[in-house]
């Protein structure tokens, strides 16, 4: 399970100051206000160069923290970053007067660091937004930041202390209260899982919906969802549907991917293929938008360069010496880069080709781990559980099984899929799940007849059979179960197993590879399973999957 995590701070526009005429400042603002970002960029980068010309840093600096912002807001934290450090040199950090804008610089910088996962960096930079900052609201707002950060950390005693610090600090702003408010019970929660977060919780999104804070909403209903992941009920689900209802209204293509995650993992089965394909389409296309975004404005930057360099080259032109030096320069810059780009891709692909054999190598080993696990240890098992259970066990039918599993111990290494059973594939895998059977532990099967299984595909029947053997395994070895019910069904295309038993559950049972590798070999052919504990005792299980 994943922990997705909100960040919020203050991002004060920096305003506009008349000190000189620039109409590219003036456009760049309206293009902002009307939420035309990729136009305001261009255009506070427009106004940034005219700011130089008229030797007006603090116009520049501006500028460049405009820009940051709105690399920051499209997922450009690369951008942003390089942004806003280039903009530190064009403040005056004895300045009073420049305080607000060099406060907002260095917060920015803070947010993209820490998306970044620099959360040291991160820290540095809000405790100098702090330093210069002349707002008390701001200086709490980036105290709730730095708080924000230490529990990214899991420095959850240092991020709770700031937040008591600051809680009652906020008078009237219900907004920011709201915000400390749910970030500090959702850290408490973090550190202690057993901690009541829900009263602090529910508080906070009902101040969000009295003061209309759509954003603030979409966040308590995230940190509600993380909640009651691992709690019974559906309240999990509830609170997904309400921030992915919130996140489409706001339009926030990454909050509503975030929200789908969830839906997929709590909503029902016939829901979850829908709300799985939304996810994937709503991923690619914003995966897709973010690249565009970050091309151009990389573009926008790189272009801006390139005419300042040929401005540069028309002017050394008439001049015939410096001219050839230059040129001369450039050659030597160009054959260095090109020498130093095939070093560093040579090194670089022979790095991957390396880390690819690597893979491969643990895939291998990977794979024959789990062959022997399904293939010999379960059939190993399955054979003690025969002769355990059964009242004069032949010598020579003990013998014969040993050597079949002598013979699939030995194949091992051969790409095959485990056989479905010769014969009656009913009457074969009847006997397998019989055999678990003992004085202590009744097994009862429904349903399975020859009839159920016709048409339905050999490499099904296989890996079902693997599954059900390690599922009657894990319950021999783990579960103390009196009694087992097992019942085939066949619904249209569809084979359904459900299988259940009054054992001890799944409460604390460790997560061993073969349960995990139930659920991979069911995917495999097209199906789902799903484990539920039933009040701390008992478990059911349900197997579906497609004929053909």
């Amino acid at each position: 399970m994943f922990s997705v995590v909100f960040i919020f701070s203050c991002r004060k526009p920096v305003r506009k100051e008349n000190k000189e005429a620039n109409p590219y400042y003036d456009r760049a603002f309206e293009y902002r206000e009307q939420r035309m970002a990729d136009s305001a960029y261009l255009y506070f980068n427009k106004a940034k160069d005219l700011f130089l010309i008229q030797k007006d840093s603090l116009g520049a600096g501006k500028c460049l923290v405009n820009m940051s912002l709105i690399a920051l807001d499209k997922g450009d934290n690369f951008g942003s970053q390089e942004l806003s450090l280039t903009a530190i040199g064009y403040f005056d950090h004895k300045n009073e007067g420049q305080f607000v804008y060099i406060t907002s610089n260095y917060n920015n910088l803070g947010m993209a660091t820490h998306n970044l996962r620099d959360f040291e960096g991160a820290i540095r930079f809000y405790d100098l937004a702090i330093k210069f900052s002349r707002d008390s609201l701001n200086i709490l707002i980036d105290q709730n930041n730095k708080a924000i950060v230490y529990k990214d950390m899991k420095a959850y005693r240092v991020a709770i202390s700031l937040y008591d610090s600051i809680i009652n600090k906020f008078g009237d702003h219900q907004q920011e209260y709201a915000r400390t408010l749910t970030n500090r019970a959702y850290t408490k929660w973090l550190q202690d899982p057993r901690y009541n977060a829900v009263p602090d919780l529910l508080r906070a999104l009902v101040i969000r919906k009295e003061i209309k804070d759509l954003w603030g909403q979409n966040a308590s209903y995230t940190h509600l969802v993380q909640y009651y992941a691992d709690r019974p009920g559906d309240s999990a689900l509830f609170y997904a549907k309400q921030q992915y209802q919130l996140a489409k209204e706001i339009h926030s293509p990454d909050d509503q991917l975030h929200a789908l995650r969830e839906l997929v993992k709590y909503s029902p089965a016939q829901e979850t293929k829908r709300y799985f394909l939304l996810h994937q389409q709503l991923s690619d296309s914003l995966e897709i938008a973010h690249w565009n975004d970050k091309n151009q404005f990389a573009l926008i930057r790189y272009e801006t360069e390139k005419h300042k360099a040929e401005a540069q080259k028309a002017q050394t032109e008439n001049v015939k010496k410096k001219n050839s030096l230059l040129i001369g320069y450039i050659i030597v810059v160009v054959l260095l880069s090109v020498l130093l780009f095939l070093y560093l891709w040579f090194r670089k692909r022979n790095r991957l080709l390396l880390q690819e054999k690597e893979l491969e190598v643990k895939n291998t080993e990977l794979k024959y781990v789990k062959k022997i696990h399904d293939r010999v240890a379960n059939k190993v098992y399955h054979l003690m559980s025969e002769v355990e259970n059964t009242n004069g066990f032949s010598r020579d039918v003990l013998l014969d099984k040993l050597e079949a599993l002598y013979d699939t111990s030995r194949d091992i290494s051969y790409e095959s899929d485990e056989p479905a059973g010769e014969g009656n594939y009913a009457t074969h895998i009847s006997s397998m799940l019989q055999s678990y059977s003992s004085a202590s532990t009744e097994v009862l099967i429904v349903g399975n007849d020859e009839e159920l299984w016709q048409d339905v595909a050999d490499l099904s029947r296989s890996e079902l059979f693997i599954v059900m053997q390690e599922l009657m395994t894990n319950m021999k070895k783990h579960s103390s179960a009196q009694r087992v019910v097992i019942k085939f069904q066949r619904h249209d295309s569809f084979i359904t197993v459900s299988y259940s038993d009054n054992g001890v559950g799944m409460q604390d049972a460790p997560q061993k590879n073969g349960l995990q590798n139930t659920g991979n070999r069911i995917n495999h052919i097209g199906g789902t399973i799903t484990f539920e504990s039933i009040l701390e005792r008992g478990l059911e299980i349900a197997i579906s999957f497609p004929i053909v």
